[in-house]
């Protein structure tokens, strides 16, 4: 129960249009390719202290959505036994200068579906913020999210 507002807040993991959209595309291929496997790689820089980052997460969280069942597993290193057929995993590697790169593979019988996002400059992650700000000035008071705002922006570029 959140308490009445008196502000606008727009709340997201990641500024990243191009990371919502990734976001959105994965949930998607998720729910209609049942039975295939699914493996997130995520890649950063050598400081970045988290692993799996909490954009790969966020991915996870969005298949968890339309695969329920789903379980994650923190690389195979150690597990010394065959991949689970609920299973999400994680591969997280760290190296140099990489601002961010996720890749979502989509693995099954005789064909992969792979969807990627990648960012060179933190610069996108301002052009995220910029517009959430010039879109949650012009809310009514509340919570506010990237989906929200995806949506408001569709519908006004269709009427």
């Amino acid at each position: 129960c959140f308490p009445k507002l008196f502000l606008q807040i727009f709340i997201s993991h990641n500024m990243s249009l191009g990371v919502f959209m990734l976001i959105s595309l994965v949930k998607q291929a998720a729910a209609v390719l049942e039975g295939f496997d699914i493996e997130i790689i995520e890649k950063h820089h050598n400081q970045k202290i988290d692993a799996p980052s909490g954009t790969a997460l966020m991915i996870a969280d969005a298949i968890k959505e339309v695969r329920n069942e789903a379980e994650y597993v923190y690389g195979r290193a150690e597990k010394n036994k065959r991949r689970q057929k609920n299973e999400i995993g994680f591969h997280s590697i760290r190296g140099g200068s990489i601002v961010g790169e996720h890749d979502v593979i989509l693995a099954g019988e005789d064909e992969i579906v792979e969807i990627s996002h990648s960012v060179s400059s933190r610069k996108v992650f301002a052009a995220g913020a910029i517009k959430a700000a010039a879109f949650t000035v012009n809310q009514k008071p509340g919570y506010y999210t990237m989906k929200e705002m995806i949506d408001t922006l569709t519908a006004n570029k269709n009427n």
